[in-house]
């Protein structure tokens, strides 16, 4: 691809930074010399706004001037119904999330907010584009030439836009003037057609400063005004249409607002043969690398264009494009929900995941399972399982073998209490079981979830962990086996009754044997041997029996035990460590249903 030499002082723009502050006379463009009026005439004020907008037949050019006027009725943006409902779900998502992400983090979505809440109370009716280019581009010459009349100055001296100026096609944009910072000596209006309402109307035009200037202040400038305006028009030349700045720096960040972006090829006139065509189709496949969606085929997009701002080639086209896009007043609709795509992309490492995340049910389950274990539910109703079943055998079992049990038992902790754990290394095994249930479960709820929000569920699972091993011991205190005797059933009356019988048959036997051996009571043996084998051979049987019959009260009484224990230390850990985990999670599961309106609402 041939691309021919630029004459600098074809494509010049503007005057160099001394002349736009400097006073005095100046040549026109026609070779005439103007001169300078009297200082009460507020549009004089150097190069950049001077009197040299002259048409051919020397119609001055107007300057916007509200003060004597009366300020038009000015109606207010209104977003369309799924953008409202993206910047709502956008505006609490900030709000859901300022405890847990920075303000760093959060304030590129806070300013698209307070953007669109600015863009909004002021005018609807209006279209704010900016020409945006590199030096020489020619963009200040394609302003003056949608504009029919020369506003912004061109000049052979780089750079020249020293400062933004806004150019306004009908009364009521001097609130979107303002806000774009520009004062009213650089506000312009363009020269009236005569043939009726312009096609441009609700334009407010904005040619801003070279975004490649060697002056640090130009940059900021056109950075600053670029997040502000509804469109912007990048204006490119046949040298410098492929430079890595503008793609790198501006076009590709920008891909999102293709819908409101045109890019402009300026110069083809010096292009010869089939070159424009060339360096047209070579620029729509760098705009396609950096992302950018191109408004071909009759679909949504970047519109491409080529023209000469020198000669009018292209401009009428240009001009009528634009006028379409003005007329259908939604490019500030398009900008503000391109925004919001800006931020929710940015926001998406925060808030979107692509696994299940929460806590299962066997997750918790496990978690008051490992909490049992910790002060020991099982041992603890395998305990009062056994102090059941000895008060059953003590109580219907036989004298004699109740006496050999006392006196085996007499140095025995008390029946029916639990040991406290006073040994070292029992406590300290028991706070590393907790220790470990909460490290745990705070991993398994933290797991696929966004780096932040895992934080956030870890540290309130922490915060619970403290204090928690020792409200358990206090638990197991209060929920284990009651002090004292265990209850006993209904039929152990019977059953004692029942055994003091076989003891006075065994009492009665003997004292008759023993009658008869000292001649009180005449001789028959077979009575009273029989009275004390049964009460010798019944005492044992009625103590099996029961026995046998205590194992199911006894092992209900123990799981009753253990259940009490068991749910205790799962309510201490649900109120602790559960439920803190449980809001974290609820709350990440509001920020992202929020992020999944601010997302698809606008598909």
């Amino acid at each position: 691809m041939t691309v021919t030499d630029q004459d600098p002082t074809e494509h010049a723009d503007e005057p160099d930074d001394d002349a736009h502050h400097g006073g005095g006379d100046r040549s026109a463009p026609g070779g005439e010399c103007a001169t300078r009026t009297d200082s009460t005439e507020t549009w004089d004020d150097g190069l950049i706004a001077r009197r040299v907008a002259e048409t051919a037949e020397g119609v001055r050019f107007p300057m916007t001037d509200n003060r004597s006027a009366a300020s038009p009725t000015v109606t207010p943006l209104v977003h369309e119904g799924s953008l409202r409902s993206r910047l709502e779900a956008l505006r609490e998502l900030v709000g859901l999330s300022r405890t847990r992400l920075d303000s760093r983090t959060l304030s590129g979505a806070g300013r698209v907010l307070d953007e669109a809440a600015a863009r909004r109370r002021l005018s609807g009716q209006h279209t704010v584009v900016a020409i945006a280019g590199a030096t020489g581009s020619g963009k200040s010459q394609l302003f003056n030439a949608l504009a029919g009349v020369t506003i912004s100055e061109t000049g052979v001296r780089r750079p020249t836009t020293a400062a933004p100026i806004a150019c306004s096609w009908s009364d009521g944009a001097a609130g979107l003037i303002e806000r774009l910072g520009i004062p009213p000596r650089l506000r312009r209006r363009p020269l009236p057609t005569g043939d009726g309402e312009s096609p441009l109307r609700g334009l407010v035009l904005v040619d801003l400063p070279d975004h490649d200037s060697a002056a640090v202040q130009h940059r900021r400038h056109v950075d600053r005004i670029l997040g502000l305006v509804d469109a912007v028009i990048w204006v490119v030349d046949p040298e410098k249409y492929a430079d890595a700045v503008l793609h790198e720096r501006y076009l590709r960040p920008m891909a999102a607002h293709a819908e409101v972006m045109f890019v402009v090829l300026n110069q083809v006139d010096r292009l010869p043969g089939e070159a424009a065509e060339q360096v047209l189709d070579d620029l729509r496949r760098l705009l396609d690398e950096d992302g950018i969606a191109l408004g071909e085929y009759g679909e949504p997009g970047t519109t491409v264009l080529a023209l000469s701002a020198l000669t009018g080639d292209g401009v009428g086209e240009l001009r009528e494009v634009l006028g379409q896009f003005v007329s259908e007043r939604g490019a500030a609709n398009r900008r503000i929900s391109a925004d919001v795509d800006v931020a929710a992309a940015r926001l998406r490492p925060l808030y979107a995941t692509q696994r299940r995340t929460g806590l299962s049910e066997q997750a918790r389950e496990e978690f008051s399972d490992r909490l049992a274990d910790a002060v020991g539910a099982t041992a603890a109703g395998e305990a009062a399982e056994r102090a059941w079943l000895r008060n059953a055998n003590r109580a219907c079992g036989t004298p004699w073998l109740r006496l050999w049990r006392w006196y085996q038992d007499r140095g025995e902790p008390t029946t029916g209490r639990l040991p406290s754990r006073t040994q070292a290394d029992e406590e300290a095994t028991a706070r590393q079981r907790v220790e470990q249930a909460v490290r745990t479960v705070a991993d398994r709820a933290s797991a696929g979830l966004p780096a932040p929000w895992a934080q956030a569920v870890r540290e309130a699972a922490l915060r619970g962990s403290h204090g928690l091993p020792e409200a358990l011991d206090e638990l197991t205190v209060r929920a284990g086996v009651p002090a004292g005797r265990p209850p006993r059933p209904g039929w152990w009356p019977v059953a004692v009754l029942t055994q003091a019988s076989m003891t006075i048959l065994q009492f009665l036997g003997g004292l008759w044997l023993l009658g008869q051996i000292i001649g009180v009571m005449a001789p028959n043996l077979g009575v009273p041997v029989l009275l004390m084998v049964i009460g010798i051979v019944g005492g044992p049987l009625i103590e099996w029996s029961c026995r046998m019959a205590a194992r199911g009260p006894a092992r209900r009484y123990g799981l009753e035990a253990e259940r009490r224990l068991r749910e205790a230390a799962a309510g201490c850990g649900r109120a602790r460590v559960l439920d803190p985990v449980a809001a974290e999670l609820l709350r990440y599961c509001e920020v992202r249903e929020q992020y999944g309106r601010v997302v698809g609402a606008g598909r």
